[in-house]
């Protein structure tokens, strides 16, 4: 019965997050999205929005108990698989020009489908993988929310391509406060032309890729379901990015249509039985089109198949889909 009641509640999830998304999209411009917790520490690309966006859709994120030949992770006893009904929302401060604030919340029922079978069912067996075993099994009704401020200021020349944020996470899983700072779609053009002069080929080169950079601090404390027993106190998180698509107006928001490729390097959000934190090493690719996003990240960098090991998200644009719908 256990089993049917967490199946149910997504359905319960869901029209509330599609209900207050027709309502906010009615007044509120959108474009991409940011990340729900825990995704950031399973290895998702995390920077904060520059534009405003409202976005919606589904996140997974996977954590296993054990590893491929049955060794344990961590003090963590149980397989979760996060199935979130998500909503993104980022809003530009009229009154702080550069001033940003972000909202993301996710809700539903933690299970091991699907992100068990797209594990051993799909991916290694198609890598011909031992299947990654499990044990305990959590199956509640999980949520957690995200929020932000950001700072967005001009670096190199007339875009704003630095930021500085202080943000939050909290809910069932965990909570935590944390610091962050970087660098998103900087162009070589931008930070070299200044010293080189003009150059041609410098400027093509630009016009299709951009890099990003981040870090971040975080202070972390237990929940419902990762007590303060298992998350370290603390976390360190560094993230760089390369972006490929058709950059033609330097000031506009990400092209229409952009590829990302990431990695991740994080201290740890959880501690072995000694207490000491637990490293771990992601990547990450993202492909943005016109209506939304598809990602997926993987601990594939760490060389492991253990603990936070993978997930993804499909994220659709309400403003753009909003508008193609009402427009004649």
């Amino acid at each position: 019965m256990k089993r049917f009641g967490c199946i149910r509640s997504i359905w319960i999830v869901i029209p509330v997050f599609l209900a207050i998304m027709i309502v906010v999209a009615a007044f509120v411009p959108g474009a991409w999205a940011e990340p729900v917790a825990p995704s950031v520490h399973w290895g998702a690309i995390a920077y904060p929005d520059r534009d405003e966006t409202l976005t919606t859709g589904f996140t997974a994120n996977r954590f296993t108990e054990f590893g491929q030949n049955g060794e344990r992770f961590s003090s963590v006893d149980e397989s979760s698989g996060f199935n979130f009904a998500t909503i993104s929302w980022t809003h530009r401060v009229r009154a702080l020009p550069g001033w940003n604030t972000n909202l993301t919340v996710g809700a539903g029922p933690t299970y091991p489908e699907p992100t068990y079978s797209l594990q051993n069912g799909f991916v290694h067996d198609l890598l011909n993988n031992n299947v990654v075993p499990v044990g305990r099994r959590r199956e509640e009704t999980d949520f957690m929310v995200n929020g932000s401020v950001t700072r967005w200021f001009k670096l190199f020349g007339e875009r704003e391509t630095g930021f500085a944020s202080l943000g939050f996470a909290s809910g069932s899983l965990y909570h935590e406060t944390f610091a962050r700072a970087g660098l998103r779609r900087v162009s070589l053009a931008e930070v070299l032309e200044p010293v080189v002069g003009k150059n041609t080929l410098l400027r093509g080169f630009s016009r299709f890729v951009r890099f990003s950079g981040m870090g971040q601090y975080g202070r972390v404390f237990g929940g419902s379901a990762y007590g303060d027993a298992v998350v370290a106190p603390q976390s360190y998180l560094a993230q760089g990015s390369i972006s490929i698509g058709i950059y033609d107006d330097l000031d506009a928001a990400p092209p229409r249509w952009e590829l990302e490729f990431a990695a991740t390097i994080d201290s740890g959000l959880f501690v072995n039985p000694s207490g000491r934190s637990i490293e771990r090493r992601f990547g990450s690719i993202a492909l943005r089109f016109p209506y939304g996003v598809v990602e997926t990240w993987n601990d594939l960098l760490g060389g492991t198949d253990i603990g936070p090991t993978y997930g993804f998200h499909i994220m659709f644009d309400v403003r753009r889909i909003y508008g193609r719908l009402t427009t004649p």
